[in-house]
């Protein structure tokens, strides 16, 4: 039975260049079906060889992303007058801080998912009241129910509130004081600039959030094998690694719109870093970001190049003992990391396999 050695490759140009063999390579030996499917040699020894292991194997594949600022969201002017003051380019706005001013008057950041669409004073009641009182509670000023009703108790604590940031104690906030966010906003750039004459709806800051995170795009057919909660190692721009995870996966695909060659729908894929607060890479830096496929537990392994494909669609290993050698037919597995799962009869770990001196 003929047999050839495959050659080191990805998974998919393993799985192709054993389809290439079996269809037909140059023979180097005959399998003799007397000694239980083995051959042993008394000449003619691999020029080097390499370890069974055994272990886990996992696929991976690389794709390449940007670390930046991800959730990209506009925030509105609330009132009419003249904008006097904005927060700076670069700048993280939290809880109770200033996002701008108008005729002076702040309009600061609270966190909730309900837009700020109307007046909040005693009377009122609704979900965006208890939004607002969890936010007043979050700061301290307390004294009252967090719940759908806009009491006394509520306005005397907004009184409180609005005492100590410097604002006119009024007891009531309306789309000129207040915009929601789900967290801390980080600000990209300006709409308008200090004097200019602002309007209800007209957009006066581009902001971000303020965690660094990792956006790639994936071709479909990529984007299929990764799901939220899926652990990645990302390589910065200085050579080292970063642990994280799939954030979330783009329900729809887009082509992005330049002049690149490759231009087929990509599906956009965010991953969160355990620790952004260490990663001090330039924005929209260019980094690697290493995906893990399937993994197999506890599985025999050998490099890629160790695989013999003989004729008749099957497969084996040259086995080196005591100076002979011998083809022992094995059932192939996952490809991955230059290593190939293998199983069959009389293979174990520790045993030295052939392989092409490298």
């Amino acid at each position: 039975m003929k047999r050839s050695r495959l050659k080191r490759s990805t998974v998919l140009l393993a799985a192709l260049a054993i389809l290439a063999v079996v269809a037909g390579t140059t023979a180097f030996a005959t399998l003799n079906s007397s000694d239980g499917g083995t051959t042993a040699r008394d000449s003619g020894l691999p020029p080097d060889t390499a370890a069974v292991e055994r272990g886990d194997l996992s696929e991976s594949t690389q794709a390449d992303g940007t670390i930046g600022y991800g959730g990209e969201r506009k925030i509105n002017v609330g009132g009419a007058g003249t904008l006097t003051w904005t927060a700076k380019t670069g700048s993280v706005v939290r809880r109770n801080g200033r996002l701008y001013a108008v005729d002076g008057r702040s309009a600061r950041l609270m966190y909730g998912s309900e837009p700020m669409y109307r007046t909040l004073k005693e009377g009122v009641e609704g979900d965006d009241v208890r939004q607002f009182e969890e936010n007043l509670a979050a700061l301290g000023y307390t004294g009252f129910t967090v719940d759908e009703e806009y009491t006394g108790l509520t306005a005397d604590a907004v009184k409180r509130w609005q005492e100590s940031n410097g604002d006119e104690e009024t007891g009531s906030v309306g789309p000129e004081h207040l915009a929601f966010a789900s967290g801390a906003l980080r600000v990209e750039s300006t709409a308008l600039s200090v004097g200019d004459k602002a309007a209800p709806g007209r957009p006066v800051l581009v902001t971000t959030g303020s965690e660094r995170v990792v956006t790639m795009k994936l071709d479909v057919a990529e984007s299929g094998s990764v799901k939220a909660g899926d652990k990645v190692t990302v390589g910065m721009p200085d050579g080292r690694s970063a642990p994280g995870e799939i954030r979330s996966v783009g329900t729809s695909a887009k082509k992005d719109g330049d002049s690149s060659e490759d231009d087929s729908a990509k599906v956009t894929v965010t991953v969160s870093l355990d620790e952004p607060e260490k990663t001090d890479a330039l924005d929209q830096a260019p980094v690697t970001v290493d995906l893990k496929g399937k993994t197999r537990k506890n599985v025999l392994t050998v490099p890629v190049e160790a695989l013999l494909a003989l004729s008749g669609g099957s497969f084996g290993v040259e086995v080196v003992e005591g100076g002979r050698s011998r083809d022992v037919p094995v059932e192939p597995g996952l490809f991955a990391k230059s290593r190939v799962e293998v199983s069959g009869d009389g293979l174990r770990e520790g045993m030295k396999v052939g392989v092409p001196k490298i």
